[in-house]
């Protein structure tokens, strides 16, 4: 089959694999039928995940269908449309029976697909412990509305749940990439008075101003005082900082008000700056950390019932063979790019 391989620091490349065979009694296989490219790929690519291991494939957002399934596998059968999600984990371990699925103690466990094990951006993956992993898909939503929900959606989700919302808030996400796109729909699920978007890309904010025009956008030149203008108490009561740049870290904490909750979900080349002195006085809460990727269910409903719709997001489409092509386009944000996703035949 062909797939997508890790072959060095900087190099990736289409190859010819074998066809994944199950491994384990709770293992499934799944023909992918579409996969997309995310910034963490490029993460691996640029050697900035030290623990992705040369020669796997990479990806670790797809969808597809159940080809088959380990003789301890209950819930999936094969024929079955199903969703992919991000994280391995076995669902009995002291972190997976608190929600914390990211920390999973099985040697697989957190982000393994397309990172320690080989991925989805290929013919067909192997799903471990796919009781977990796997989602069933609702007949009435396509292969295309899911596609997101085991790894952007999924981040965007949690990111908003643990923020801890209300009603009353103004809300300040930093990033209008794609996860960022998909934590403002999740964002605005919980119905804050106001939302605020920054970004440093023009086209990405005329996306936000076109398809949720009620929320405000910005640039980060004057971020500080925009978010000031627009707020009651001295700065935003909840930031999320799903952008991850070099400034962002400090734009996150400088623009919350006092006793603010601050939640970091951005994965960062390098290390970050905590100037407590600078920040001594404003007591912020900070959340940080990889998505724990369990509600998938939750947002697969959430889609059927049209309250969540990333269609939008998913700018670009190009076939497997072209992958590398894909990938330049993604990389370079050429052409109003904002997702692309891969068709699997």
């Amino acid at each position: 089959m062909l797939a997508y391989t890790y072959i060095e620091q900087g190099k990736f490349e289409l190859t010819e694999k074998q066809k994944p065979v199950i491994l384990d009694e709770r293992d499934a296989i799944v023909k992918v039928t579409l996969a997309s490219i995310c910034t963490s790929d490029l993460h691996i690519k640029h050697g900035s995940v030290p623990r992705a291991v040369p020669g796997i494939t990479v990806g670790h957002e797809m969808v597809g269908v159940v080809e088959e399934v380990g003789s301890a596998v209950t819930t999936l059968k094969p024929g079955d449309r199903v969703t992919v999600n991000v994280e391995t984990f076995c669902g009995e371990c002291f972190f997976c029976k608190h929600g914390w699925v990211n920390n999973c103690t099985d040697k697989n466990g957190g982000w393994a697909l397309g990172c320690r094990i080989d991925g989805g951006q290929a013919e067909y993956v192997r799903v471990p412990y796919a009781d977990q992993g796997l989602d069933k898909i609702p007949d009435s939503v396509s292969d295309m509305q899911a596609l997101l929900v085991g790894d952007v959606l999924a981040t965007g989700y949690w990111a908003a749940q643990i923020s801890e919302i209300k009603s009353e808030d103004t809300v300040l996400i930093i990033g209008a990439g794609p996860t960022g796109l998909c934590t403002l729909q999740c964002v605005r699920l919980m119905n804050p008075k106001r939302v605020i978007v920054c970004d440093i890309d023009e086209n990405r904010l005329a996306f936000v101003n076109k398809h949720y025009p009620e929320v405000l956008t910005t640039n980060s030149e004057n971020l500080k005082e925009f978010v000031l203008s627009h707020s009651e108490h001295g700065g935003a009561d909840v930031v999320l900082e799903v952008a991850g740049s070099e400034s962002t870290f400090r734009m996150a904490w400088d623009c919350a008000r006092p006793n603010a909750i601050v939640t970091v979900v951005a994965l960062y080349d390098g290390p970050q700056t905590l100037p407590l002195p600078d920040m001594y006085g404003k007591n912020l809460i900070f959340k940080t950390g990889g998505v724990d990727g369990c509600n998938c269910k939750e947002t697969l409903e959430l889609i059927a019932k049209g309250k969540i719709d990333t269609t939008p997001l998913i700018t670009h489409t190009y076939p497997l063979k072209d992958i590398a092509k894909a990938y330049e386009l993604f990389e370079n944000k050429r052409d109003g790019v904002i997702k692309v996703a891969v068709t699997v035949d």
